[in-house]
């Protein structure tokens, strides 16, 4: 059976190679902003779901909230949990599966760690499995691209050498989805990887929580926690609630 995409191309080094130059300091105002909107407390236990080698779930618990991170890339896994404490841990998973049950305070699915799968099948077990998660009145923090935004301002080719690797880059939209194709030689090898995101839109995402019980509270349209506007509005940020 063919590997997923995500499976094979998120545990390669090269896809980290290739998105290390993300704007990290950005990322940590988005965080400071929606725990200071949330008024998450010390005692907040959250879930980094698809966190990557960590970085965000280490900045969360630097700001003293209890975090476990899960991503389902071994090698990102590996790597997080040199940084593990008593109150930061990592592990394995694959985020259509149960994970815990009525154990978190907030969980945050953060900069587009969604839209991989063909069957919405699969993206209501991610939220099904949210939902079982969290606490009674849990948080949901859901940050995913605006598809508007995202068409209108579409590259379609694109190269960036970084550490030695010309990185090749070419996006079309096939089946409402935008289909990245990498390509790059290393070391005398060429490779080729493809990346596949769905262009949802809200509606999509409201007709998931219905279903999962789960209430949208809040929808902002940037990191700086601005009104969402489907036409300028970068991000499509949802907080969610566990009814």
């Amino acid at each position: 059976m063919q590997k997923e995409w995500f499976s094979s191309w998120f545990d390669t080094p090269y896809y980290h190679t290739l998105y290390k130059n993300r704007d990290y300091e950005e990322a940590s105002l988005f965080i400071d902003n929606v725990s200071n909107f949330l008024k998450l407390k010390q005692s907040t236990v959250c879930w980094d779901l698809c966190c990557g080698k960590g970085r965000h779930s280490i900045y969360l618990n630097k700001k003293g909230f209890r975090v476990i991170g899960t991503d389902l890339s071994e090698q990102s896994i590996c790597e997080a949990n040199e940084s593990a404490n008593e109150t930061l841990e990592f592990y394995q998973h694959d985020m259509r599966k149960l994970f815990r049950t009525n154990y978190f305070d907030v969980v945050f699915n953060l900069f587009t760690s969604f839209g991989y799968f063909e069957k919405r099948e699969d993206d209501l077990h991610v939220f099904d499995s949210v939902q079982k998660a969290l606490k009674s009145n849990g948080l949901f923090v859901f940050d995913y691209l605006n598809s508007e935004y995202v068409k209108s301002r579409m590259v379609e080719c694109d190269s960036k050498t970084i550490d030695g690797i010309t990185f090749n880059i070419s996006k079309k939209i096939e089946d409402n989805t935008i289909v990245k194709s990498i390509d790059f030689i290393d070391k005398g090898q060429s490779f080729h990887f493809e990346e596949r995101v769905k262009l949802f839109d809200k509606t999509y995402f409201e007709g998931l929580a219905k279903e999962c019980d789960l209430t949208i509270l809040n929808t902002f349209g940037n990191y700086q926690l601005q009104e969402f506007d489907v036409n300028t509005s970068p991000r499509l940020i949802l907080v969610l609630q566990k009814k």
